[in-house]
């Protein structure tokens, strides 16, 4: 395929997501300027046609991208839009004012839906990948103590520990250093495996305080579900019923089974590497009139916790969204570092 012929596909596909009507010679000839006669386009249309890029839904009408189309658009797409400097300002200073991990998911929710138009899913830190930054152990009482549990994901866990007996502030500094060096840079697994040994390698006096601490600090670390899932914009499918011929209804069922949201998370594996299925590259039969644009995040390099992206119909804005999912992914992952 020539030059030419992926401009004239391009012009269709950036009509049709602009304005839902199929796409014909005369208007891609009128719209944008190929150097070339409107029979010259209407022949590179043909050849499109043919090849499976683009169909014909009604008799005598324009054309309209396939699934194979917009796939040949996305894979040669020479940039993507950048977010202009105000709306990278407004993304920075809006995330910047979280308060908590928590929080940050869900401005980024928000932001991906506001800033796209389409279903925004954002994946909470996975445990198994998340370590053990801090163990703060506070005194409350001669008898109680909090724990204090921050991960290098954000994650703050506060228990409170009841030992039953009195303990004095320097076998709470005691066990506060044993903790932590047995926590500090370990992922929540491995944290877990060296909290259960403490109370076999601290000296008799501390054992029943190690135990108490022990048993509190492991249902902490692994109580919580692995995956959990924040969604928003959902609303924005129902725009045009249209976008999805085969059902609309089976879309948003399939949204809100979390099975089916974190199977579109799963290719998001890559800090900073946004993926992009379309139609029928989803590997769920109801996500087949939708295209998941979605990007691994993290607070360093290489370090992936979570997945995060969109998913709207497949007459989708694709470089705008690329550029959104990717924007907020990493102003989410330079918050996380700085926690």
């Amino acid at each position: 395929m020539d030059d030419r012929k992926l401009e004239v596909l391009r012009a269709i596909v950036e009509d049709y997501v602009a304005t839902q009507e199929p796409v014909g010679s005369k208007a891609v000839a009128q719209r944008h300027a190929l150097g070339v006669s409107a029979a010259t386009i209407r022949n590179d249309m043909a050849y499109l046609e043919e090849a499976g890029y683009i169909h014909q839904p009604h008799t005598s009408a324009g054309r309209i991208p396939t699934d194979k189309g917009y796939r040949l658009f996305v894979d040669r797409l020479a940039q993507v839009k950048p977010l202009s400097a105000a709306e990278r300002r407004a993304v920075q200073a809006f995330l910047d004012g979280a308060v908590d991990l928590d929080d940050v998911l869900r401005r980024s929710v928000r932001l991906l839906a506001q800033l796209t138009r389409q279903v925004a899913v954002v994946q909470y830190p996975t445990l198994t990948r998340s370590k053990v930054r801090h163990c703060e152990v506070v005194k409350l009482t001669p008898a109680r103590l909090m724990l204090v549990v921050i991960t290098d994901s954000g994650r703050v866990d506060q228990r409170i520990v009841d030992l039953g007996d009195v303990i004095s502030d320097d076998d709470v500094s005691k066990l506060r250093t044993l903790v932590n060096g047995a926590l500090v840079g370990h992922r929540l697994p491995d944290a877990s495996a060296a909290v259960a040994e403490l109370p076999n390698t601290v000296p008799h006096e501390l054992r029943d305080a190690m135990v108490a601490v022990s048993t509190v600090l492991i249902e902490t670390l692994v109580e919580h579900p692995e995956e959990r899932l924040v969604l928003g914009g959902t609303a924005n499918l129902t725009r045009n019923a249209a976008d999805f011929p085969n059902s609309l209804r089976q879309v948003l069922e399939a949204l809100e089974e979390q099975v089916v949201v974190l199977k579109l998370l799963a290719s998001a594996q890559e800090r900073g590497t946004v993926t992009v299925r379309i139609g029928e590259e989803n590997e769920a039969e109801e996500m087949r009139d939708t295209s998941v644009v979605t990007i691994g995040y993290g607070p360093g390099s290489g370090t992936v916790l979570g997945g995060m992206g969109v998913v709207g119909p497949t007459r989708m804005d694709y470089p705008g969204s690329i550029a959104a999912v990717h924007a907020v992914a990493r102003y989410v992952g330079e918050i996380l570092a700085g926690r």
